[in-house]
């Protein structure tokens, strides 16, 4: 059973009313990729443009206090919301992506990094096999600059972290990995990683774009030093993210990018630099984004995360069950709902995944195919993509039925 009303949730969600070509009803599969809006957060963001634009933290009109504080306090929400010690710890970035690249880019930057020296040649970065590219580009970009190595967590044949693949020694310097895989839904054991972690003297990152939208989530009380999330997963909108990070680390490091509203002063000289988080935002930030996502934070506050937590458990139950029925259907990773997110991803007999996809989207069926930024995993598991469905607070059984029923008119389509 869930624990909310998953059809009045749904009514909050005007897409989810659409009907597609050939009038068929919508079912969307794909929140892993992008989650769909509420009315509340679509409102708030056309009221802010309707009522309240102007820039903030330069304009000293109604207006710009206005912009200035719904800004703010859509920050201080964000905070609250994560557990943060304090609201200066969180830094809006665009995307999960700038987020993770901008801890790579200021950590290559420094010239020390909690009492020790910069990184460079002996040193050690520690990702995972299991990463989302926007969680291994930016440290092969550092390794590249600084001459660090890097290394990385091997994946289980079941679709967990193997934490024992690999030893972490005082060598390493940073340790950054998933909570919840994108492509396997396998939700990581973070806090044993971040204890380890510190265990040599590591900073620890933690991707949290699969994991913030989906469960109750304590930055403060896991240890991390770093967390990165984006907006648009969590019913917020696209071109905002959040980079929280311990506020002492924060402060002890060099800006990102320079521009307005990210310094102290500037001369023809020498410029210093604003404290966190205004170092790390240079120029006009996401305002109305920011505003948005704050009312993405009421909304999934209103219903609880523990709530979304047991439906997204539910759904992936159900989901796991029924698909293991269709025949030729092989998922690829954990095939029990035991520490597991919302994604499943899958291959159907030797179909390609694109052919899946088109076929299932001709029944109104969305779901994302191709390697989903994570080649490697996929080459773990000997496939070059896949085909993924992904459930959030929205998602109902009878969803998991269409898709079910989808797939095996696809597969009678092919021949499987």
């Amino acid at each position: 059973m869930t624990r909310f009303d998953v059809e009045n949730v749904r009514k909050d969600f005007p897409i989810l009313e659409r009907r597609l070509a050939g009038d068929v009803p919508l079912v969307y599969l794909d929140s892993a990729n992008t989650s769909h809006k509420p009315r509340q957060v679509i409102d708030a963001i056309s009221d802010h443009y309707a009522q309240h634009n102007a820039n903030v933290a330069r304009a000293m009109h109604q207006l710009g206090a206005e912009a200035s504080e719904a800004f703010e306090t859509g920050r201080t929400k964000v905070a609250g919301f994560i557990g943060a010690g304090r609201t200066e710890e969180v830094v809006f970035t665009k995307n999960a992506s700038e987020a993770l690249n901008l801890v790579a880019r200021v950590l290559g930057d420094a010239r020390v990094i909690e009492g020790r020296g910069p990184l460079g040649p002996g040193d050690e970065i520690v990702i995972s096999r299991m990463e989302h590219h926007s969680n291994i580009v930016p440290w092969q970009l550092l390794c590249e600059r600084t001459g660090a190595t890097l290394r990385w967590f091997e994946v289980t044949d079941e679709g967990r972290l193997d934490l024992d693949s690999i030893d972490l020694s005082e060598r390493t310097r940073v340790v950054a990995v998933t909570w919840v895989s994108n492509m396997l839904g396998t939700i990581n054991p973070v806090a044993e990683i971040v204890r380890r972690a510190k265990s040599v003297g590591a900073l620890a990152v933690i991707d949290g774009s699969q994991s913030v939208p989906q469960i109750p989530v304590d930055v403060s009380g896991l240890g991390a030093d770093f967390v990165a999330f984006t907006g648009h997963k969590m019913v917020g909108p696209t071109g905002i993210g959040v980079l929280w990070g311990r506020y002492d680390l924060l402060a002890a490091l060099p800006p990102f990018l320079g521009g307005g509203e990210m310094i102290e002063t500037v001369t023809m000289e020498r410029t210093t630099f604003a404290a966190p988080p205004a170092r790390f935002e240079a120029g006009t930030p996401p305002i109305a984004q920011a505003v948005g996502l704050g009312a993405a934070v009421d909304y999934l506050s209103a219903i609880g995360m523990d709530n979304v937590a047991a439906h997204e458990q539910h759904i992936t139950t159900y989901a796991l069950e029924r698909m293991a029925e269709v025949p030729g259907l092989t998922i690829v990773g954990p095939r029990e709902a035991v520490e597991r997110g919302g994604a499943i991803s899958f291959t159907l007999g030797d179909v390609h995944p694109h052919d899946v996809a088109q076929l299932l989207d001709s029944q109104g069926v969305a779901v994302r195919a191709g390697h989903h930024c994570a080649k490697p995993l996929h080459q773990r598991f000997g496939v070059q993509s896949t085909t993924r469905a992904s459930f959030y607070l929205y998602t109902t059984e009878s969803e998991i039925d269409a898709l079910v029923g989808a797939l095996n008119h696809t597969r009678k389509y092919f021949g499987v």
